[in-house]
C-alpha cells in the first residue's frame, strides 16, 4: 500500500482553521511558554504572538490562578480537562473576566497542552437575552389581560367620580379629583404595557444609525439632558443597520433618559454614545439553524453612581426599577424592542460607569440616510 505524501498546504490549513475560531486558543509548551496564539488569544492577552512567545503563561494571568493547576494536571493525567467561570480579572487583563476553560493534551508535542479560553460574557449575554424575552412575553400576556379587563370598570369609575363630584362638597370634591387622577393614572399605565401586546411585524428599512443617535441627542439636548455634557465616539465606516426608525429613536430616547437620570445634577456629569463594529458574535435562532450575527455595536455610556449588583441581573424585567415613581416598563420595552430586530441589549455596571450596550444585525441593502455626513467624531 503507498503512503500518502503529507500535503503542504495543511499547515496553512490549519493556521487558517485556528485563526478562524473565536475563542481564544493558545499551545503551553512543555517549559509553560506560549508556542502559538490564534489572532482571540492576541486579543485577549492583549499582546502579539511573537510576544506571547517570549514569555510563560504565568506571566500574563494572576497569581494562583487555576488555569495553571490545570495545565499541570493535564500533563500528569494526559486528558483532557474543563473548568467553568474561572476567575482571570487582573490589570492586565480587565476586570469581570470570568472564562470557562478547556485544557488538552497536545499528542503531537510532549509536554504541550492546548488552552481554549471561551469568555462568559458573551454566553452570559445570550442567556440574558432568552432571559429578557421571556420576560418580555409574559407582559405581553399580562397586558393584553389588562386592556380588556380593567380599562373597562376604570372607565366606569371614573364616570360614577365625575357624577359625584357635581353634587359633592368642596371637601369631597378633593375625594372626587383622586379617584379621577389616580384611574387616570392606572389607565396611562396600562396604555403602556399595551405596547407589549403589539405583535405586528416591524416595518424596516436600511438607517444610518448615526442619523438617529443625532436627532436623539437633539431631542435631549432641548429637554431631559439640558445641562448635560453629551460627546460622541462612532465609527465613520459602520454599514447601515436594518431597523425602524421610529422604534430605535424610541430605544435610544428610553436609554439616554435612563443615563441623564442617573447623572442627575453632579457638575462633571457626562453621556457618551459610542458606535463600533465588533464581529464575531453571532446568536441562533430558535427553531432554525440559522445564525443571525451581531456586529454593530451602539452604546450609551453614563458617570452616574452606577446599578446596584443585586439589581444588574433583573434590570431588563418588567417592574424592576429604582425610581421612586418610575413603572419599571421603560427597559423592558427596550429588550422587547430590541429583541424583536433579532439583535441583543446587556447593561455593564462598574463603579462610576455604566455602559448600555445593543448589538445589531447589519443591513445587506443601502442606507436611506446616505446622505449623511460619514465623519462624525467627538463633540
Amino acid at each position: 500500500m503507498t503512503e500518502k505524501a503529507p500535503d503542504p498546504k495543511a499547515p496553512d490549513l490549519a493556521l487558517a482553521v485556528l485563526n478562524a475560531i473565536q475563542n481564544p486558543v493558545i499551545l503551553v509548551d512543555e517549559r509553560g511558554f506560549i508556542a502559538f496564539a490564534n489572532w482571540e488569544a492576541e486579543s485577549f492577552f492583549g499582546a502579539s504572538a511573537s510576544h506571547l512567545a517570549r514569555h510563560t503563561v504565568s506571566t500574563f494571568i494572576p497569581f494562583g490562578s487555576p488555569l495553571l493547576t490545570l495545565i499541570e494536571q493535564v500533563r500528569e493525567r494526559k486528558a483532557p480537562v474543563s473548568e467553568y467561570r474561572v476567575d482571570l480579572s487582573s490589570p492586565r487583563l480587565g476586570a469581570e473576566k470570568l472564562v470557562d476553560i478547556y485544557v488538552a493534551p497536545a499528542t503531537t508535542e510532549p509536554g504541550s497542552v492546548v488552552v481554549v479560553i471561551q469568555e462568559r460574557s458573551m454566553a452570559d449575554k445570550i442567556d440574558r437575552q432568552l432571559t429578557h424575552r421571556v420576560a418580555a412575553r409574559s407582559v405581553t400576556g399580562l397586558a393584553s389581560m389588562l386592556a380588556h379587563e380593567i380599562k373597562n370598570p376604570l372607565s366606569g369609575i371614573r364616570g360614577a367620580a365625575q357624577l359625584l363630584e357635581t353634587s359633592a362638597n368642596d371637601e369631597d370634591r378633593a375625594l372626587t379629583r383622586l379617584i379621577c387622577e389616580e384611574t387616570d393614572r392606572i389607565v396611562s399605565l396600562v396604555d403602556r404595557m399595551e405596547v407589549f401586546s403589539d405583535e405586528r411585524p416591524v416595518d424596516r428599512v436600511p438607517l444610518n444609525i448615526h442619523a438617529v443617535l443625532d436627532h436623539v441627542k437633539a431631542v435631549a439636548r432641548a429637554g431631559f439632558a439640558r445641562n448635560i455634557r453629551i460627546t460622541e465616539l462612532y465609527d465613520p465606516s459602520l454599514p447601515p443597520v436594518y431597523a425602524n426608525r421610529d422604534q430605535l429613536v424610541q430605544v435610544f430616547l428610553n436609554l439616554i433618559k435612563n443615563a441623564a437620570e442617573a447623572v442627575g445634577d453632579r457638575p462633571d456629569g457626562e453621556i457618551q454614545l459610542t458606535t463600533a463594529y465588533r464581529p464575531g458574535i453571532r446568536l441562533s435562532v430558535a427553531g432554525t439553524r440559522e445564525k443571525i450575527s451581531l456586529p454593530l455595536e451602539f452604546c450609551v455610556h453614563d458617570n452616574g453612581p452606577g446599578v446596584p449588583a443585586d439589581l444588574l441581573p433583573h434590570l431588563f424585567d418588567p417592574f424592576i426599577t429604582t425610581k421612586t415613581n418610575g413603572s419599571g416598563l421603560g427597559l423592558a420595552l427596550v429588550a422587547k424592542i430590541i429583541g424583536g430586530h433579532g439583535g441583543i441589549v446587556e447593561c455593564d455596571s462598574q463603579g462610576s460607569r455604566t455602559t448600555f450596550r445593543v448589538l445589531m444585525p447589519a443591513s445587506r441593502g443601502v442606507s436611506e440616510d446616505d446622505d449623511y455626513p460619514k465623519t462624525k467624531g467627538h463633540n
